[in-house]
């Protein structure tokens, strides 16, 4: 049986097959696998108080979100989805950006597997838009959380210059490789 927890109104559950936390937001529904053209979000912030802020702005950009609540359920996550945006707070379960095992662990991915990962930073420490933050980083955008409350048009704004770069860089591989 599923295991729930309440969180700003919303249901997140805890799946038998693969022991994820997917976010509900109706309480009779339970998804536990992602349709083929689906956003996606896999949000690494194990502070309350942020996925309450962070959690529904994503729903409204029409992302289905998944929690990674624990370091072992991220790794498996990340291998068994593709996700478009990956949310990592800084100091996911008390760790610094130096130890952070979430960044370690995309950082190990092939580019060709991290190129589709849309990968951000909230922080406390840098500024939002900060990029050679993000580049020091490895991650393609920070955001401070005092900007959480305009977390929505930030982050569209950065998928969609992340699109736009990558896009022509993968029409120029998938020619090149053609040859």
């Amino acid at each position: 049986m599923p295991i729930s927890i309440q969180v700003c109104g919303s249901t997140f559950r805890r799946t038998r097959s693969v022991n994820m936390w997917m976010f509900n937001t109706e309480q009779d529904q339970e998804t536990t696998f992602f349709d083929l053209g689906d956003n996606t979000a896999l949000v690494c912030i194990d502070h309350q108080q942020y996925q309450k802020v962070v959690v529904p702005q994503l729903i409204d950009m029409t992302y289905k979100v998944h929690l990674g609540l624990f370091e072992e359920d991220v790794v498996l996550k990340l291998k068994t989805y593709n996700y478009d945006v990956v949310i990592v707070y800084e100091n996911f379960k008390g760790s610094t950006l130096q130890t952070n095992p979430i960044l370690a662990e995309l950082v190990k991915r092939p580019d060709t597997q991290r190129r589709e990962h849309f990968v951000v930073l909230l922080s406390h420490r840098f500024a939002t838009n900060d990029a050679m933050s993000a580049f020091v980083h490895s991650v393609d955008q920070v955001i401070n959380i005092t900007d959480l409350a305009n977390l929505k048009p930030v982050l569209r704004r950065g998928v969609t210059q992340h699109r736009e770069l990558y896009n022509a860089f993968n029409e120029m591989l998938k020619s090149v490789q053609s040859l």
